[in-house]
């Protein structure tokens, strides 16, 4: 068996295919909308390497590498899924210098003249509705100018409109935004683009919340990344311009974040306004509109040989097993900074979609820890940027969404224990029902405080039938049990294990 490697997505390729998570096909494969169908209609199964791709010989395309998460914890070797949050939080405390290297895998090829992007990466397009090719697998790197500003690791969205240039969409709240408004206003910013990065790097840069527990002048996503990787992120000096690259990826696009804004598309342009006119689709599950970015003039494009392409799906499993771990250990230290062990686990379901919401579950110890479940619901709405935050307690199954419900059902006081956040707030505001009025805008998300006031705490025991008292096999065969138990539902088996 072979030594799992991690560092770079080709040795991670190389450890799936032995582990039989991967499947490869040579028939030739269209990136516009062939690609994306194939990765939508085997999601939450096996990666894909697609290596016949129509009009770009000796290109490959990846995917659905983190479409289950059972896999993404194997990568980073924890056993139980649910687990990995604690990992990451560890490490996240505890990050890893990159390393400088000179010859970087990334930059086999360089190419500074003639630049034509979309000629030369095999950029696909999800839904037949989208405006176009558009980029949503490229880590953007940014180390601090100067140094004391941090290092930062994000996706963006990006639509090349000239053979080498593009607009990115930047929130003016994300690391980047603080790079290009605060302290660089009006100037022209280096910055690379690194497409089918080690996974590591992938984790550090999917989610949106490290900055509410770890400050931008001082969060080192970069070494966040090797934290988790175990070992340095390799890094390399771009080829044009005073910026870095991460050395081990499939390519890299090298350019200068221009202080010109510009709207996202053409059609959008004619428009004359963001937010109107079809984009591709969003990581909450409907398709995004247009809005107004910052223009990126591309100088140079680097890669591997036989380079290989990563195709994430915006709307996907991926984005949410990519960007949960860490979004999940922030949300939970934030918890700990109100109240240390009130909150003893977290859980993003998928329904809520890349972090738009987030699942606590407290236990309380005492009367006096009454209320702090709300403090921690408030502080979530407004340091993540979520539409809802749930509070359940200690004997409620996260995890299980009917059990989530269930808790809602049965402990929620619509009239004391679901609130919304500060009225004109910031809040998730992503969502179609938030565009029927201007005011909603600034809704400032919901929460739901799910738990058993103390004071009721003991007349609200659950029932417990005794499972654990009974032996199945004194009256039924092991396969009479089995076949019974595969019949059950997910929420049917968690009740007859747990006895309620």
């Amino acid at each position: 068996m072979m030594e799992k490697d991690i560092s770079s997505m080709r040795s991670t390729i190389a450890y799936l295919k032995e582990q039989k998570q991967l499947i490869t096909t040579t028939e030739e494969v269209d990136p516009v909308l062939e690609v994306s169908g194939i990765q939508k209609a085997l999601e939450n199964g096996p990666a894909l390497l697609f290596e016949n791709i129509k009009g770009y010989p000796g290109v490959g395309i990846l995917g659905n590498v983190f479409s289950r998460q059972e896999r993404v914890a194997d990568l980073f070797d924890v056993t139980d899924p649910k687990q990995l949050k604690f990992k990451f939080l560890e490490r996240m405390k505890r990050p890893i210098p990159p390393e400088m290297v000179k010859d970087a895998p990334c930059q086999e090829v360089v190419i500074t003249k003639d630049i034509d992007v979309m000629a030369t990466l095999p950029i696909i397009q999800h839904t037949a509705d989208d405006a176009g090719r558009i980029l949503a697998s490229g880590v953007i790197a940014t180390l601090g100018i100067p140094p004391n500003e941090g290092t930062d690791l994000t996706y963006k969205r990006i639509i090349f409109r000239g053979k080498d240039w593009a607009a990115i969409s930047i929130w003016l709240g994300s690391h980047l935004g603080y790079f290009r408004d605060i302290h660089h206003r009006g100037e022209e910013i280096p910055m690379t683009i690194s497409i089918n990065v080690p996974p590591a790097v992938v984790m550090a840069a999917a989610p949106m919340t490290i900055h509410t527990i770890l400050p931008y002048e001082t969060v080192d996503e970069i070494g966040i990344a090797g934290a988790l990787q175990g070992s340095p992120i390799e890094l390399c000096k771009a080829k044009t311009v005073e910026a870095y690259a991460i050395a081990n990826a499939e390519w890299v696009i090298e350019g200068k974040l221009l202080p010109e804004k510009i709207l996202e598309t053409e059609e959008a342009e004619r428009v004359g306004k963001p937010r109107v006119t079809p984009y591709f689709p969003e990581f909450y599950g409907y398709m995004g509109t247009a809005t107004r970015g910052s223009k990126f003039q591309v100088t140079a494009i680097t890669h591997r040989k036989n380079p290989i392409f990563y195709s994430f799906l915006a709307h996907s499993f991926e984005m949410d097993y990519a960007s949960n771990p860490l979004r999940e250990s922030c949300f939970y230290e934030l918890a700990q900074r109100i109240s240390h062990g009130l909150v003893i686990d977290v859980n993003i379901p998928l329904p809520f979609k890349h972090g738009g919401g987030v699942v606590y579950q407290v236990c309380k110890r005492k009367g006096t820890d009454e209320g702090f479940q709300r403090n921690i619901l408030t502080v979530a709405l407004a340091a993540g940027l979520v539409r809802m935050a749930v509070a359940v307690d200690e004997d409620v199954d996260i995890y299980s969404t009917d059990e989530l419900l269930w808790a809602i059902m049965t402990r929620a006081n619509a009239e004391a224990s679901i609130f919304k956040g500060f009225h004109g707030a910031i809040g998730y505001n992503l969502v179609p029902a938030l565009y029927q009025s201007p005011d909603l805008m600034g809704e400032g998300g919901l929460a739901i405080d799910a738990t058993i006031p103390w004071s009721m705490k003991k007349k609200s025991k659950r029932p417990h039938h005794p499972v654990d008292l009974v032996d199945l096999r004194k009256w039924f065969s092991q396969e009479q049990i089995e076949a019974v138990q595969s019949r059950q539902s997910a929420y049917g088996r968690l009740l007859a294990r747990n006895g309620w």
